[in-house]
């Protein structure tokens, strides 16, 4: 019998690091098959993608990856609770996943399983320190990690976990999968040599951030030493083409202008503005015309850069804590953006147990006979955030790629 693993990634852009992350992940899980559920155009870490998500699919399949399901928007610019939980229940809903492969920067799996426990249950002494810690005017993260070293009473065995966005994913896959009450058996693979936000070359393996970074400075030659061929091929060709957007700052203007044009109400009612930061974003937005001092000037030791960046991709984007709570209570749509031959095999195997499962191969064909308004919703949002996506572009940005561009299929 056939087994599969599933991997959830931004591939921003897909690296040497996340190729060892893939087999590796099949060797621990003994699996045949490998399905990578990715962020689209925009990512959690209130980031664009440096490439378009169908690029993505293409570059993550090249890597290894049999089946490429894009995770919607509304997921994919979250918090890491909900990022985890919109990816979970989507690899869950195919009924073929066996295991959940997920790199961390932690030494052991129970270290991160212990944590979530702890974020799972709530108990009343746990909340009641988190409470305390909030009082203390600091970010919510950091509340969190001092309540869990003085709730389990380590604080050289948890000391820093919660400090590594990998550890941070990893804790929330975890909880996720307790509230799922999921039988997908996590695994946790150990990242190698460089960290999230390291900016330096270790051998052949470098960062994301560092890579991005290599491509802003156009130093060719080192980013060849760091990512596949595949990928290197790739970025060069998306580079001829203009379209590789290398940071949230190519939306500046369209970012400070929704901004200016939203009312103090409407940034009060985007996901994450709370305590009066709508009045810090709107005096920001009125006074400064670039990103960069936008940021600055809102983020404080209890607003972090990324949480401030994920609010503006929410103005930009339209979704607010509405869309944002739906998103919660129900199971997102698979749609579908690559696969191979073994991925087609998957497909019909998840057709097969899941004949009423919300697939997506043509955008079209769903939303003509798609019945629910939830559903239809998030799908908007996808689109939208495509359309918003290729403004960033040198030459041609062309709407409605979703509805014009066909799923990447290889042999």
């Amino acid at each position: 019998m056939s087994r599969t693993v599933g991997i959830i990634a931004e591939y921003n852009p897909f690296h040497n690091g996340h190729y060892y992350h893939m087999q590796k992940a099949k060797q621990e899980a003994n699996a045949d098959y490998c399905v990578a559920i990715i962020s689209g155009n925009f990512t959690q870490r209130g980031e664009t993608s440096i490439v378009n998500k169908w690029v993505k699919a293409y570059m993550a399949i090249c890597g290894g990856a049999d089946l490429v399901i894009e995770l919607p928007t509304v997921y994919s610019v979250s918090s890491a609770e909900n990022f985890a939980s919109g990816a979970i229940k989507i690899l869950d809903s195919l009924n073929i996943v066996d295991s959940l492969a997920f790199g961390a920067e932690a030494n052991d799996l129970a270290t991160l399983n212990n944590i979530a426990n702890v974020l799972y249950d709530e108990p009343r002494g746990y909340t009641n320190i988190l409470n305390h810690e909030l009082k203390k005017g600091i970010s919510y993260p950091a509340a969190r990690e001092n309540a869990i070293m003085m709730y389990l009473n380590d604080i050289k065995r948890y000391a820093n976990v919660l400090n590594n966005p990998n550890n941070i994913l990893g804790v929330e896959y975890l909880k996720a999968l307790k509230i799922q009450k999921s039988p997908i058996r996590p695994i946790m693979i150990k990242r190698q040599k460089v960290y999230y936000n390291d900016k330096h070359i270790v051998d052949d393996f470098a960062s994301a951030t560092g890579i991005r970074n290599l491509l802003k400075r156009k130093e060719y030659s080192e980013l060849r030493k760091v990512v596949p061929r595949s990928t290197y091929q790739t970025l060069g060709q998306q580079a001829k083409r203009g379209e590789l957007i290398l940071g949230l700052e190519k939306y500046e203007k369209e970012i400070i202008y929704t901004l200016r044009k939203m009312s103090i109400s409407d940034i009060a009612d985007l996901p994450d503005v709370s305590e009066g930061l709508e009045n810090a974003i709107k005096n920001a937005a009125n006074n400064y015309n670039n990103l960069s001092d936008l940021i600055n000037s809102i983020k404080s030791k209890r607003y972090t850069q990324t949480r401030i960046q994920r609010i503006l991709i929410y103005a930009l984007l339209g979704i607010n804590k509405k869309i944002m709570d739906t998103s919660k209570k129900i199971t997102p749509y698979v749609r579908i953006l690559g696969f191979n031959q073994n991925g087609k095999n998957l497909l019909s195997e998840i057709t097969m147990k899941n004949p009423k499962i919300n697939m997506i191969t043509s955008v079209k064909k769903y939303i003509d006979q798609n019945k629910n308004k939830q559903l239809a919703e998030m799908l908007d949002i996808d689109i939208f955030a495509t359309n918003v996506y290729t403004l960033g572009y040198e030459y041609e940005s062309k709407a409605n790629l979703d509805f014009t561009n066909k799923m990447i299929i290889t042999n």
